[in-house]
């Protein structure tokens, strides 16, 4: 019994070692705020949550286009998933109730506790397998249809009931009927384990009749070696029924982990979903592309996570960058750009994921890997510099790339001179772009944004932080060539006031003679 909601065709770990770069994805991207959406405080759904997103680094496009189909059903059919997944934790619940599990070293134990697991998940099944059928119909998407028909293939009612005849019978109420040979030494050989032979009689027969003659022997009360030996001899009989049972009950067991697991990463995608909508934010299936096509163009395209962090909606953007390789952004201050770049990254990554993405519309193609680069603070051990631990970074990013990857750059070697970080960020860029790496920029250096612009790559997009002339931020991101200032002066100003705007403008002027000086 397999689920298949999360891949066509293999079970979905929940449990896997997250990518090198994980712990980098988490920060810059801001996903522990996404990971709350989906899964509020609880601890299972966030474990669930963050695995299939960092699992979705590398994705490849039959398995996002099945979550998608699956995803839609979902979303569609919120109450049943609830429902389905509700069930699931129900029956892992009550399996804890048992004993199964919990010392049990002997075969008639580990008998008893298998039949007693059994005996729990049993109804838990029939509940699941009426569930199938009344809602079959309303389902479209093939990893709903397999389940559901899985469930009414392999649960049918004469199935369960020979199971509960097995289990009925091997409670033994008549004793345990083996048979052994002597070996060695008159010792015994051979123990085999009989299917108790029924009694045809009436039942006035069987209660008044004559017993059938046998052999018997009855132990006395206080024969302790005569109880141990006895107990040994039923272990040997029961020895491989108990092993074949207890695979059964784990077996049964594992199916509702797996239900439950994969069922989790849907609910929380209803609950992401409900919460967006509730702050008037759109979500749409992307249109996906495989590695090798270019694409990329969105309408309306948001920051999830910022829009969930202020509780209201926020602004969003709107861009066909067709098939550039390159995007670099450049302009003022506190303009948003950070905020779209993050926005470009956490869509790329829902997408891989199978799941919505906050846009009107998307369309992208799949990465090979998804890597970001941002600015940190100083190292805090103060063994290396900013600038040292930034050429640290993009090094174990190298060597972990691949093709057809994407990187995110966000004020990237901007901790040494400018002149010498731009080089080093003009000499990594061309060199991702050789590896038909996808790269975004976002930064202030006008040496390195001018440099870019003036060569006319077609494979590049140049887009500034829209600022209006009384200097406000509207938080849009329009084609444009890359400016020499990034209008700090509009921020001093509203921090000091009027009597700072001279002393501002006359920075921003000595700014732009060094700028423009030869070197």
């Amino acid at each position: 019994m397999k689920v298949f909601l999360m891949y066509p065709d293999r079970d979905f770990d929940m449990n896997a070692a997250p990518p090198l770069n994980g712990r980098d994805l988490m920060d810059d991207l801001e996903l522990p705020t996404l990971v709350q959406a989906m899964a509020g405080e609880d601890e299972f759904l966030s474990t669930v949550a963050r695995a299939a997103l960092l699992g979705a680094v590398r994705a490849n496009k039959e398995t996002v286009e099945h979550r998608q189909a699956v995803l839609r059903d979902a979303l569609a059919h919120a109450d049943v998933v609830r429902q389905l997944y509700q069930l699931s934790m129900d029956a892992l619940e009550s399996k804890k109730k048992s004993y199964w599990g919990i010392g049990l070293h002997y075969p008639l134990a580990i008998l008893h506790g298998s039949m007693e697991v059994i005996e729990i998940l049993i109804p838990m099944l029939r509940q699941l397998r009426d569930t199938a059928r009344r809602v079959e119909s309303e389902f479209s998407s093939e990893g709903w249809k397999r389940l559901f028909t899985m469930l009414g293939n392999e649960l049918d009612e004469d199935y369960i009931e020979e199971i509960q005849g097995h289990l009925a019978m091997l409670k033994f109420r008549g004793g345990i009927p083996m048979s052994a040979h002597l070996g060695q030494g008159n010792r015994g050989a051979d123990y085999v384990l009989r299917t108790p032979l029924r009694d045809q009689r009436h039942w006035l027969a069987r209660l008044f009749g004559k017993k059938p003659e046998m052999y018997q022997y009855t132990l006395p009360p206080r024969d302790e070696n005569g109880a141990r030996a006895l107990s040994e001899l039923a272990d040997r009989g029961l020895n491989l029924v108990a092993n074949a049972l207890a695979q059964s009950a784990e077996h049964i067991a594992s199916f509702f982990t797996l239900l439950r697991a994969e069922l989790a990463f849907y609910v929380c995608c209803i609950d992401l979903r409900d919460r967006l909508s509730a702050l008037g934010e759109p979500v749409c299936f992307p249109k996906v592309l495989g590695p090798a096509s270019r694409a990329h163009g969105f309408s309306e395209l948001y920051d999830v996570c910022l829009a969930l962090k202020m509780g209201k909606k926020v602004v969003s953007n709107t861009l066909d960058a067709g098939e550039s390789r390159m995007i670099v952004v450049t302009g003022a201050n506190q303009g948003g750009k950070s905020s779209f770049l993050r926005s470009i990254g956490l869509a790329q990554l829902m997408m891989q994921c199978g799941m919505f993405v906050g846009a009107a519309s998307f369309t992208a193609n799949l990465c090979e890997g998804l890597y970001t680069h941002y600015k940190r603070e100083e190292d805090t051990t103060m063994e290396s510099g900013k600038f040292d631990e930034e050429l640290k970074r993009m090094r174990a990013i190298v060597d972990d790339i691949s093709p057809e990857a994407m990187v995110l750059f966000n004020e990237s070697f901007a901790s040494t001179n400018e002149r010498e970080g731009s080089e080093v960020a003009r000499m990594i860029a061309d060199a991702l772009l050789e590896g038909n790496v996808k790269i975004a920029f976002v930064t202030h250096q006008y040496s390195l944004a001018h440099h870019l612009y003036a060569r006319g790559d077609p494979r590049a997009l140049f887009l500034r932080a829209q600022r209006l002339p009384d200097g406000t931020r509207t938080f849009k991101m329009v084609p444009g060539e890359p400016e020499q200032t990034s209008y700090g002066a509009d921020l001093y100003a509203e921090i000091f006031g009027a009597q700072g705007q001279a002393r501002a403008a006359s920075a921003a002027a000595d700014a732009t003679q060094i700028n423009a000086a030869p070197r």
